[in-house]
């Protein structure tokens, strides 16, 4: 594989959306560079009086780097600065009129400036402090051999190049703000879409509640009145409606627990404690009162809550997958503990045979198919792995491998 390779310096105003924008600091850098590389070699030969081939060095090196400073602002700085300083030492050499700008001309000090907008949007404040240090200081050593004195108007380059660093420096933290206030606002609006899909995912728990609650209700109701509203009824029929009333209200009770979850953060579940490996017994033998042959092999073992709460649930899956889609079939229900080279682990088994006659029609009606998923992402969640699938004879086997010990701890 070829070495990754680092992503170079962007121009300036690279990153703006408008094209004409990302292309405006190469058009003032070429402008400035077209003017100003002839009217320099002008002024400073025949205005100044220097020799033709030392003007024309001085203003290549003074104006051609601005088009560097696109990109390289700081190194395009360090060139222009020493063309600038070296040129104040050349024209000390010639005599000129005492009218005229020294140690800058006026060609070099509009360029300077453009120099340093392109500084103060790139560099940071540190750095951009040492620059105007240096200008000045490059002023002010350079007066104390002024050919004509000194005045107030020697000291531009450092007044103008200041103005413009501050003022670069400005409008860059003007665009980071409104660019940090659009990335909020984006965040803002991702929040609120995820919030009203929170919300409505909530509004809709809620109406299933309301929907499911009713009827589970009248079924209770109706299988505890049955004895009295029924005479005569047998005692393992009375039995029956017992247990069915017993299996639709703790069916209630787990859904009103639900919903307590999917409520809001401040509503506060019932405090009722998650069905662990100790309540698998218990539904084993409600399956058996509905008429299920059900075999069960308990596990003693104590296991994490999160643990037993999977294997809880998984159980319960498969045994409603049992009655739904081959009732009357022997079903063994197997939970054990053992320890192998990958720790400890917690062994969840649920084999059905074929029914004894296939039934007439399914006991359920368009059937969502969610079932094992749901049993695969409750054994994720606990760290373990699923295998569920169809068995030689017609019957079908859900075997669950939980893990009982973080192997990052270990």
């Amino acid at each position: 594989m070829s070495p990754v390779q680092e992503e170079g310096p962007r121009a300036l105003l690279a990153g703006a959306s408008r094209r004409w924008v990302r292309l405006l600091p190469w058009a003032l850098a070429f402008v400035l560079c077209v003017a100003l590389l002839p009217t320099t070699i002008q002024v400073l030969s025949v205005d100044y009086g220097l020799h033709g081939g030392i003007a024309s060095a001085l203003a290549v090196a003074q104006a051609a780097p601005l088009l560097l400073a696109v990109v390289h602002p700081l190194r395009a700085w360090c060139v222009i600065f020493a063309a600038d300083v070296a040129g104040a030492l050349a024209l000390r050499t010639v005599d000129f009129e005492e009218r005229l700008l020294w140690p800058f001309p006026p060609m070099e000090i509009v360029g300077y400036i453009g120099l340093c907008l392109a500084l103060g949007l790139r560099e940071r404040r540190r750095t951009l402090l040492l620059v105007w240090l240096a200008t000045a200081g490059a002023n002010v050593g350079l007066g104390f051999v002024a050919p004509h004195g000194t005045s107030a108007k020697n000291l531009l380059l450092t007044i103008l190049g200041g103005v413009a660093l501050l003022l670069a420096v400005a409008l860059r933290e003007r665009y980071e703000v409104q660019r940090r206030l659009a990335e909020q606002e984006t965040i803002s609006e991702a929040e609120r879409e995820r919030r009203t899909l929170l919300e409505e995912r909530t509004r809709i728990a809620r109406e299933l509640h309301d929907v499911v609650a009713h009827h589970m209700s009248v079924i209770t109701v109706q299988a505890d009145t049955a004895a009295y509203r029924l005479d005569g009824l047998p005692a393992d029929v009375q039995e029956e409606f017992t247990s069915i009333a017993a299996t639709a209200r703790e069916s209630l009770g787990e859904m009103r627990r639900l919903l307590g979850v999917l409520r809001n953060e401040e509503a506060h579940g019932e405090l009722m404690p998650q069905p662990g490996l100790t309540r698998i017994g218990q539904l084993v033998e409600a399956t058996v009162r509905a008429g299920m042959p059900v075999e069960f092999t308990p596990c003693d073992a104590d296991v994490p809550e999160a643990v037993g709460l999977s294997a809880y649930r998984i159980v319960q899956e498969a045994l409603a997958n049992v009655v739904r889609h081959a009732p009357g079939a022997p079903t063994q229900v197997s939970v054990w503990d053992s320890v192998s080279a990958d720790g400890a682990r917690l062994n969840v088994l649920v084999v059905n045979g074929p029914p004894p006659e296939p039934p007439a029609a399914p006991l359920e009606e368009g059937g969502t198919g969610h079932g094992l998923v749901g049993m695969r992402e409750r054994a994720r969640l606990a760290g373990g792995t699923l295998d569920a699938g169809p068995l030689p004879d017609g019957g079908f086997r859900v075997a669950a491998q939980l893990p009982l010990t973080d192997k990052e701890s270990l």
